[in-house]
């Protein structure tokens, strides 16, 4: 009774030995080269294919594996100065080990778009309520060609004047303690300054103050008011000094106006 099996498809001569090799748990870089040449030749005997373009490519590396074959039969030749001779496989392995890396690479490659195929992306979708709001105050239009940090420099160069009046040596002595400061009291009177003379210099109004807390609150109340809407302020040249003015509204609103819960007291 004959017997049939069918042959497994390699893509070409170096995935037939790849086979080999990891079939045969060898060491890639001690191919025993007999071996590997009989079970290859044994697969091309048994080949199926009238395409002569894929035979050819087997049959090549087929009479490449009998010349490295027949040269490592071939007894060593002793030279001058007992130089190791070049091992005839170390091209073949080096053309697996390429082959090997493509190989596992194009695996990892499809692996990972399989897992993207998974996945489902939806186009970005802005509620028609959301993309027609407009916030209530025009920051820009408030505080003109002044921009935070304009702001946040006059504020270093206010707390570096601070700290030139510093003793070095006599500001250690004592205790420390926290320093506390009545949020409400602050802006009335930051509101009264302003109220009383329309407008005042906003380097002026941070150096009236006595402390570095009372600097920073300063600064916040008067952000505060600008948010508000209850102030404008106005700079005519790059490095001028920033003028806080009263925005067109009453005493009554102005005076009445409440600092946000928020900030609570310090």
């Amino acid at each position: 009774m004959e017997l049939s099996f069918k042959l497994e498809v390699f893509e070409g001569p170096l995935d037939l030995l790849l086979h080999l090799i990891e079939k045969n748990q060898i060491d890639i870089y001690d191919i025993p080269i007999v071996l590997i040449t009989e079970q290859y030749m044994e697969y091309i005997k048994n080949m199926e294919t009238e395409d002569m373009n894929v035979m050819s490519e087997f049959l090549l590396m087929a009479a490449t594996l009998l010349n490295i074959k027949s040269r490592m039969l071939l007894p060593k030749s002793e030279t001058a100065d007992d130089e190791e001779e070049e091992d005839p496989r170390a091209e073949l392995v080096q053309k697996i080990l390429e082959y090997k890396m493509y190989k596992y690479m194009s695996m990892e490659l499809k692996d990972m778009s399989m897992g993207a195929a998974r996945y489902i992306y939806k186009p970005a979708t802005i509620p028609d309520e959301v993309a027609a709001y407009k916030p209530p105050i025009d920051y820009e239009y408030l505080i003109g060609d002044l921009n935070l940090q304009r702001l946040n420099d006059i504020f270093r160069d206010t707390m570096k004047r601070r700290e030139d009046k510093i003793d070095p040596i006599r500001s250690k002595f004592g205790n420390i303690e926290k320093e506390e400061i009545d949020l409400d009291a602050k802006t009335e009177y930051i509101k009264m300054l302003l109220w009383s003379g329309k407008k005042i210099s906003f380097k002026e109004l941070l150096e009236k103050q006595d402390s570095k807390m009372e600097i920073i609150v300063t600064f916040l109340i008067v952000l505060e008011l600008i948010k508000m809407g209850l102030v404008n302020i106005k700079q005519d040249d790059l490095f001028d000094d920033i003028i806080i003015k009263v925005a067109n509204v009453t005493m009554e609103e102005f005076m009445g106006a409440e600092i946000g819960e928020e900030n609570g007291e310090s």
